[in-house]
């Protein structure tokens, strides 16, 4: 099947993340979620509803993350069927300039009455050193 404009639809919706995260708003920004979406940050936080990430993420944009910045730079969509897809990207905040994206970000996407609406999200911080040594170590370990 083509999913040329599933595609379209789903970088559409991560920039409406983007743009909502800019604003400072976790109303809009927890509404891109399913009703039971999972979230898990980098720091190991999990979120689960979309009440939940609009409420904390309203919370954080009035203090830790006041000003910030969203950067996201997708790297894979795989479909998993007609109503499924699994996005992997790169990602990162900042306030002055964009970062280099330290953060390695996978979302699931399911259609959602008639739309696009994220499921779940998991962060984590890309520690390149880490991942050289291993991969010097243990060659086999680098993906393909």
């Amino acid at each position: 099947m083509d999913h040329t404009s599933d595609r379209a639809a789903i970088l559409a919706v991560l920039d409406q993340l983007t743009e909502t995260w800019n604003r400072g708003d976790g109303k809009a920004y927890g509404a891109l979620f399913t009703d039971d979406a999972s979230y898990v940050t980098y720091a190991g936080t999990h979120y689960r509803s979309r009440d939940d990430i609009a409420r904390s993420h309203d919370a954080l944009f009035s203090s830790f993350l006041k000003g910030t910045k969203l950067a996201c730079d997708v790297t894979d969509i795989r479909f998993l069927g007609d109503d499924t897809a699994v996005v992997v990207g790169r990602g990162d905040t900042y306030k002055k300039k964009p970062p280099r994206l330290r953060k390695v970000q996978t979302y699931t996407f399911v259609r959602d009455g008639g739309g696009w609406r994220i499921a779940a999200f998991h962060n984590t911080l890309h520690k390149s050193l880490m991942e050289a040594i291993s991969f010097r170590f243990l060659p086999a370990s680098k993906p393909a």
